[in-house]
């Protein structure tokens, strides 16, 4: 059973590495332009929207479509952060997953 695990876990890493290049072209083509968090120096919401695209791409295989609400989620300090939509319609045009 240990082996089973860890072979799941190996390739998560593996798809995670594989799709991470794109997912972050694709976040910081997003982020331009949007005010930065002065805690983070990213965009407020980056690393969400990053965590949430990566999990999207890995589970999928593909990119998603339409509008998206991103979830409500707490910065380091505890504070609250509000969810936000984002048109990966718009926001996806021209990118490609890598084969």
């Amino acid at each position: 059973m240990m082996q089973s695990m860890n072979n799941t876990k190996t390739e998560g890493e593996k798809l995670k590495a594989h799709y991470t290049p794109v997912v972050t072209e694709i976040v910081e083509s997003w982020a331009e332009g949007k005010p930065l968090n002065s805690d983070s120096g990213k965009a407020n919401g980056y690393f969400r929207l990053t965590a949430w695209l990566l999990e999207y791409v890995m589970l999928h295989n593909s990119l998603p479509k339409g509008v998206h609400p991103m979830p409500e989620g707490r910065d380091r300090f505890g504070r609250t952060e509000p969810s936000f939509p984002v048109d990966f319609d718009a926001l996806t045009d021209g990118f490609v997953l890598p084969g």
